[in-house]
């Protein structure tokens, strides 16, 4: 074990988690401050609430990304105790992330699925069918993260991963559950926001037209977007 390697890898897991692809994919594609609009979170749902399933989707791709990335680095560097810390540290990352002053970001559950990836394809591949067929019973993400969250530890124990593996996936259904505390709130009063499976709702296709960017200068109008003040000073 070497322990500057492992903090250099638990130092970049937390970077990688700190990339709040929910902002970068508003911005990018909408001209919008995700934290402004809906929920307020970082994370892929209130994108594809507020900006579509396209969005949604690349956000939670994006967000799935950073946990693996975290958890392959340390354990191709270092080994499956070095994978898990750094995927850990991403998902710390993911929930409040540098890049945003450490102000509240996602609910860790793209990210988790990411470190569940690299450690454990087959939990991921199972823990990912609940989400899917739990959001097409119910409509609600909410429901689905936690039951997709609780299942990973049984899968993980089924297709016999190792007991580091396990115990993190069992930690990590925990945190998913505290972190969606106000969802269960919510659920229980019969307030919570469900989705409906079709086009976007009038708010959302507002937003969209007056956001839409015109196709000359994407680049240069994206840059604008991402760094504040650059719009009034270029």
């Amino acid at each position: 074990m070497d322990p500057t390697r492992d903090l250099i890898l638990i130092t970049a897991g937390y970077l990688i988690g700190s990339i709040p692809w929910g902002y970068v994919v508003g911005k990018l594609l909408r001209g919008v401050d995700i934290r402004t609009v809906g929920s307020g979170n970082l994370g892929a749902a209130n994108v594809w609430r507020v900006l579509g399933f396209k969005a949604g989707l690349a956000v939670a791709l994006l967000d799935v990304g950073k946990g693996f990335a975290a958890a392959l680095l340390g354990l191709w560097a270092g080994n499956e105790l070095t994978g898990l810390l750094a995927g850990i540290a991403a998902m710390i990352g993911h929930w409040r992330p540098l890049f945003m002053g450490l102000a509240r970001g996602g609910k860790i559950v793209a990210t988790t699925s990411g470190v569940a990836l690299a450690l454990a394809p087959l939990a991921f591949l199972a823990m990912s069918a609940v989400w899917v067929v739990t959001f097409l019973l119910t409509r609600y993400t909410s429901v689905a993260s936690m039951l997709s969250a609780v299942s990973l530890p049984l899968f993980a124990l089924a297709f016999g991963s190792s007991p580091l593996v396990v115990a993190f996936s069992a930690g990590a259904a925990l945190a998913i559950l505290i972190l969606h505390r106000a969802n269960i709130r919510r659920l229980l009063s019969g307030t919570e926001n469900r989705f409906e499976l079709r086009r976007p709702s009038r708010t959302g296709a507002a937003l969209r037209d007056v956001t839409r960017p015109a196709p000359r200068g994407f680049v240069r109008r994206a840059f604008r977007r991402l760094v504040p003040g650059e719009s009034r000073t270029g």
